[in-house]
């Protein structure tokens, strides 16, 4: 089984949709990042938190 192309292997779509859509992949791509560092944001301080009044448990404890 052979796959001939005429063309070249990227398909040929106009100026405006490989915009549109390469605009898109970069939207999302961003929003993804976003996420994930707020994300890794909140998980941090709730951590720091966490460890702060678990210290002050033991203080009050002594």
């Amino acid at each position: 089984m052979s796959f001939a192309t005429s063309g070249s292997m990227e398909t040929d779509l106009p100026w405006v949709a490989r915009l549109a859509y390469g605009s898109i992949f970069l939207l999302l791509t961003a929003v993804t990042v976003g996420v994930g560092y707020i994300t890794f944001i909140d998980w941090r301080d709730r951590r720091r938190r966490n460890e702060a009044e678990r210290q002050a448990r033991r203080s009050k404890r002594r």
